[in-house]
């Protein structure tokens, strides 16, 4: 199992674990190789009694010869409360911590991408890295890995609460994928995952000789490779989270094309054209209404 990993050559290794089997795979795997580790554990605080599951995570450290710490971190109830979570966790994790994500996670990621209506790069899924050492693996594997060594993994109840799409995906989705495919759908979500991965590489070195500010190369340009040069350039400019929908980058590409003069980009950003070229403007800096003048 340990063979199918990417551990890299690490000689600490710093794993977050939740407690859960795949995390506790982790740190059982992590400890194989004969790093240092250090185990770190996230409080979201976001059910009774979540404090006390970082003694679990404690104890399953000391048993692996890991040092440990636990973190606390607020996160609201409210909407998008799993994206929102995750923003926390990592906010508070180094940025070389590993993670317990395995190719289950990686099919999931792939679905909800499409659900999204993601381009290229959405649909490779997670990149592959030694931050990610167990893509390889099911998620069978860590569960059968921790009863092998006699861990008991913890249940967290959010991972079954339909409420949350990706659950949706694991529990109903993917399964009746397999039932109409007659074969497991995962295995066939992480090669496509690799194969838009390659090719998102190909269009992205193509995609960077066009300069997006000149509307002429952009209308010139194969529709596929505009269309990236244009998102790249949005996204990197206007600083937001997620890059551009699809209808927002041909609405800029009309610009290029001379179908109209100046669009609406999100976030009161605009594009205009000029002169052949195209500018990413911001947005204006509120300015309050001058002062009533009255009766004195």
């Amino acid at each position: 199992m340990l063979a199918r990993c990417c551990f890299g050559d690490a000689t600490t290794l710093t794993c977050a674990v939740s407690g859960g089997a795949d995390s506790l795979a982790l740190l059982v795997l992590a400890s194989a190789t004969g790093a240092r580790v250090h185990v770190i554990h996230v409080d979201h605080g976001l059910r009774p009694g979540s404090a006390a599951e970082a003694g679990v995570v404690q104890r399953a450290a000391a048993r692996y010869g890991a040092t440990f710490e636990s973190v606390s971190v607020r996160v609201e109830p409210g909407p998008n409360l799993e994206a929102r979570a995750r923003d926390a966790r990592y906010s508070v994790l180094p940025a070389d911590a590993l993670t317990g994500h395995t190719a289950d996670d990686q099919a999931e990621t792939v679905l909800l991408a499409l659900l999204r209506g993601s381009a290229w790069p959405g649909l490779s899924g997670m990149t592959p890295s030694p931050r990610r050492p167990l893509l390889g693996l099911r998620r069978a594997e860590t569960r059968e890995l921790c009863e092998a060594v006699g861990l008991e993994p913890l249940q967290d109840p959010t991972n079954v609460d339909p409420a949350h799409l990706r659950n949706r995906v694991r529990h109903e989705l993917l399964p009746l994928l397999a039932e109409l495919a007659d074969r497991d759908p995962v295995p066939i979500l992480v090669r496509q995952a690799e194969l838009f991965r390659q090719g998102a590489e190909v269009i992205s070195t193509a995609a960077a000789r066009i300069e997006p500010t000149d509307a002429r190369q952009l209308a010139e340009a194969p529709e596929v490779l505009a269309r990236d040069a244009v998102r790249t350039w949005l996204w990197s400019g206007m600083g937001t989270d997620h890059p551009p929908d699809l209808a927002t980058v041909d609405r800029v590409l009309d610009v290029a094309r001379l179908r109209a003069s100046a669009t609406e980009v999100g976030g009161r950003w605009r594009v205009e054209r000029s002169r052949q070229r195209l500018r990413l403007v911001p947005p204006e800096p509120h300015r309050s209404p001058p002062p009533e003048v009255g009766d004195r």
